[in-house]
Order: structure tokens, then sequence, then C-alpha cells
């Protein structure tokens, strides 16, 4: 086990993507965030089965930070209930593992 997680947010389009990988990085409470466009979402909302063509973010953080992480996307994203889902990695390249830590360093001041 080690102290990073990978964080999965979905959204609406590419800009709002952007605009939360920027500020999240920028913040230090991520240190890196891939964009992944168009994907498809088939899900239930509100009673319905809607279809959407959506934005799949993959943030790298440190587990620990993981609270703050999740309030500050919920301020800055605009779906009422927002896919916010984390996973920790098991092991990964020990170099890569470590730049990830060095560059989220302000997550428990948020």
């Amino acid at each position: 086990m080690t102290d990073v997680s990978i964080v999965l947010v979905t959204v609406g389009n590419e800009e709002e993507a952007r605009r939360i990988g920027r500020t999240l990085v920028e913040e230090q409470l991520i240190a890196c965030a891939n964009i992944i466009p168009r994907i498809h979402s088939i899900y239930r909302w509100k009673g319905e089965v809607c279809t959407d063509d959506e934005i799949l973010m993959i943030m790298k953080t440190r587990t620990a930070f993981f609270p703050c992480l999740r309030k500050r996307i919920r301020e800055l994203h605009s779906y009422e209930i927002p896919e916010i889902v984390s996973f920790p990695v098991e092991q990964g390249l020990q170099e890569y593992l470590d730049w990830v830590l060095e560059n989220t360093v302000n997550g428990s001041s948020k």
C-alpha cells in the first residue's frame, strides 16, 4: 500500500474539466489530472434513464487529502451530485509515487 490515491471525477464538458484540473494542481491538492474526452454515460437520475457524453478526469493525490479534495471538487463542480470516487494505489513506480507526494503539499491546510 502507498500513500497515493487515484480519484475519478466526471464532468459535463472539457472546459469545466480543464478549470477544475488546473485549480486543483495550482492549489497542490492533486499532482496531476488526466482529462479523457467523450466518454458515454448511461445512468438513472431522478427516476429516468439518461445518456450523456461526459469527460472523465483521473487525478493523482495523497490518500490523506481525499476529504479536502472531495470538498473542493464539490465547490468547483457544476453537478448537483458529482461522481467523486477514490481508489488507493497498491503499488507503482516509486519515483512516480514520490513525485505525486512532492507535488501535493497543501491539502491539510484547505
